[in-house]
């Protein structure tokens, strides 16, 4: 055996198990579920092929609406966490006092386990004794309480809301990281020609964290669109389905309603957005030269 086929043999090996991970946790999955798209899977002991019969049911349901709303809502959610994530970056990034303790109480939204963040803001949205209606007829800005849940409107946004609270800090912190790797020479430049803060942060900063800035909103907006715990927690897809999006109504038929094959369409079609989602976003990064050291 050649030293190249021993040093080629050796490195199959070490990548085997990763290989293995892969096939066994993502593509058999992946596999079976586009198998069962079309199928009539469900609680019954024989499953037939029906072809498209499944994903001509999802735009014959509704099903359009609901694409919208998770567009809507992805769009809205990422793009408010993106805003707020950047201006707490540069303020944090700022010679102010006690910085240190405000970079200590940014995480506790990220620390404290997710679904009693969630319970929290549930019981702050409560129409009878939550908090914010509390404080809403305390300062005469309603006559009477305000259930936000209860409401297609108030409670779009406040699951919104939640997803913002619950992702700010990550988005914060990873952009912190990206300002403070900026060269100190260029904002020192910048100063000693008479450059102000907001021409420093649009000529320097902005520009400067642009992969960053691209990366945590791909990140951000697949976390967002696959997001499940929030929505189900506070309203299960309610009111009259104003807060369900996509993957509220993958579980709702796959697992609430044991249409199994039904389910797999609707979860396939989740994919399919995805893969379209990270097709743009590696064209946008080699747009933009992020990575190219050349």
């Amino acid at each position: 055996m050649s030293r190249s086929h021993g040093a080629t043999v050796f490195a199959f090996a070490l990548l085997l198990p990763a290989i293995l991970y892969i096939l066994a946790i993502v593509a058999y999955p992946l596999v079976e579920t586009v198998n069962l798209s079309f199928t009539d899977a469900a609680l019954k002991p024989v499953t037939n092929w029906v072809g498209l019969q499944n994903y001509g049911k999802i735009f014959n349901a509704g099903f359009t609406e609901i694409i919208i709303r998770t567009f809507v809502w992805t769009f809205l959610s990422v793009s408010i966490k993106m805003i707020i994530g950047v201006c707490g970056a540069v303020l944090l990034n700022a010679a102010l006092p006690g910085r240190a303790l405000f970079r200590i109480l940014l995480m506790p939204p990220w620390i404290v386990p997710m679904a009693i963040g969630i319970f929290m803001w549930g019981w702050m949205y409560n129409g009878q004794f939550g908090m914010i209606s509390g404080l809403l007829q305390n300062f005469g800005l309603t006559s009477g309480p305000v259930a936000f849940l209860a409401y297609g409107t108030t409670a779009f946004w406040a699951t919104i809301v939640t997803d913002v609270w619950i992702g700010v800090p990550l988005v914060t912190i990873y952009m912190l990281a990206a300002i403070q790797a900026i060269p100190r020479d260029l904002y020192e430049a910048a100063w000693v020609d008479g450059a102000g803060r907001f021409y420093r942060f649009r000529r320097i900063t902005l520009p400067m964290i642009v992969p960053a800035l691209i990366t945590m909103s791909m990140l951000s907006l697949i976390a967002t669109f696959n997001s499940f715990d929030i929505i189900w927690i506070l309203t299960r897809g309610g009111p009259s389905g104003e807060t369900t999006t996509m993957i509220i109504d993958t579980y709702k038929t796959a697992i609430g309603s044991y249409k199994y094959g039904e389910g797999s369409a609707r979860a396939v079609l989740i994919c399919v957005f995805l893969s379209i989602f990270c097709f743009l976003y590696f064209r946008v990064v080699s747009r933009f030269g992020v990575g190219d050291n050349r």
